[in-house]
């Protein structure tokens, strides 16, 4: 049963156009529509989006569960199956992605530390930086596609699972003990090698990425700002897409809760960006999480007949993150 794939790519590849395409169409009318001029997003807008994107992303839950309810009392192929219990495994793919979303939420959060110093540091304008946070969604939601489909592909093999679970684990422990080291922009080997091909110009030239002065294709700090969130978010990738196959072993629940957790992340990024630096905590919970499904990984899994049970690995997560928030909100900071 737990070699078994429920949701196979060949069977399933329609619904992943009509997904994308829905997800494209969403990300068309916020931009065409909803941020067509440039504007500072305002607390209450972001609030707003940030609501629709969790709504929509909880709805597909609802909807995923009564379609794999109904799909696994009918399919031939899975009734053979002895033991196949076609109620059990739905309530079981519906925890899964309630899961995976979860947990890719919890740790797009380090990516707003990530947004915020960026944009301080290359001083983007408010208005301009849900434009650049729009084009960098789109690049993020085509690696993580490359991401998972690498994944599910070395993923089928026992050694890679252990391999990334310990990958996983380290990382956690690195999050929880290793001290904080300040983000430079400046000095990374990407935006230098970008520099050596393009001129940057010295001010922000409106919502453009590029613009041509005297004949030569100068790039604004805008573009600059892009590609280091497009870097950041590549290096994020390597653990979120490890964590949610610890959760997960179908590409197809990967797949959208990742795209949900993503879509929300500008609207959750312009909710927070005042008040991220009280969430002190917070890379504690998220260490600790990312050890957790390392651990899932690489020894529980195992240790409970093939399938850590999804419902625990839900109350340990939420447990893990709402301590982590909660701490960081009512614990008073010492005075340095």
């Amino acid at each position: 049963m737990e070699n078994i794939i429920l949701f196979p790519f060949a069977e399933y590849w329609l619904f992943y156009v009509g997904f994308t395409t829905f997800v494209l169409l969403m990300l068309a009318l916020d931009l065409g529509v909803f941020h067509r001029e440039a504007h500072e997003v305002t607390f209450k807008e972001s609030l707003i989006w940030s609501i629709v994107w969790i709504s929509l992303a909880l709805i597909f839950n609802f909807l995923f569960y009564k379609y794999a309810a109904w799909k696994f009392e009918t399919d031939p192929r899975l009734l053979a199956i002895p033991g196949f219990d076609g109620e059990a495994a739905a309530k079981q793919v519906g925890l899964e992605f309630l899961t995976g979303f979860i947990v890719e939420k919890s740790l797009a959060v380090d990516n707003i530390f990530v947004f915020v110093v960026v944009f301080t540091f290359f001083a983007i304008p408010l208005k301009y930086q849900h434009r650049v946070l729009f084009f960098g969604i789109i690049g993020a939601l085509i690696f993580r596609i490359i991401f998972i489909a690498l994944g599910s592909i070395l993923l089928q093999y026992g050694w890679t699972v252990i391999l990334f679970g310990i990958f996983l684990i380290i990382t956690g422990l690195k999050i929880i003990f290793a001290p904080e080291k300040p983000i430079d922009p400046e000095k990374n080997p990407v935006i230098k090698l970008f520099r050596k091909f393009f001129p940057v110009t010295p001010t922000i030239e409106g919502q453009k990425f590029f613009i041509r002065k005297e004949g030569v294709l100068y790039a604004t700090p805008l573009m600059v700002a892009l590609l280091f969130i497009e870097v950041s978010d590549i290096i994020f990738a390597v653990d979120s897409v490890p964590a949610i196959f610890a959760i997960t072993k179908e590409p197809l629940i990967v797949f959208t809760s990742n795209v949900f957790a993503i879509l929300g992340l500008r609207a959750l990024y312009f909710m927070l960006a005042g008040i991220i630096h009280r969430f002190r905590y917070l890379k504690y919970g998220l260490g600790i999480v990312l050890v957790f499904v390392g651990l899932k990984m690489a020894w529980l899994n195992d240790a409970f007949g093939g399938k850590f049970p999804i419902s625990w690995s839900l109350i340990i997560i939420i447990t893990i993150i709402g301590a982590s928030i909660f701490i960081s909100l009512f614990k008073k900071e010492k005075s340095k």
